[in-house]
């Protein structure tokens, strides 16, 4: 056999072997069930599955209390409060006999 023949019977062996290997599936049972865990995790984690079923509205909180609750909420991210000297407090005021 001559070189040419060698090489060419590599090349068809290599080549079937690409377009065979494209047709295989390694993970049939991983793909099967993909994503299965974190739906199962989200189901574990919900209260109550039909809360959007519920159209009653909500008793006790009428819209400008919750509109305010909301602003002040917000305010609360975009500026917080300074914090307080703990350190600081009593000291200075106390009177000695």
């Amino acid at each position: 056999m001559n070189t040419f023949q060698i090489l060419l019977r590599i090349a068809i062996s290599l080549g079937a072997c690409a377009a065979l290997g494209g047709c295989l599936t390694s993970t049939p049972a991983w793909d099967h069930n993909f994503g299965s865990a974190v739906t199962q995790i989200r189901e574990m984690q919900t209260l109550n599955p039909d809360a959007s079923n519920n159209t009653n509205p909500v008793a006790g909180v009428d819209g400008r209390a919750a509109d305010a609750a909301q602003t002040a909420y917000f305010k609360s991210f975009t500026a917080p409060t300074p914090p307080t000297n703990v350190f600081a407090i009593g000291v200075g005021s106390g009177t000695s006999n």
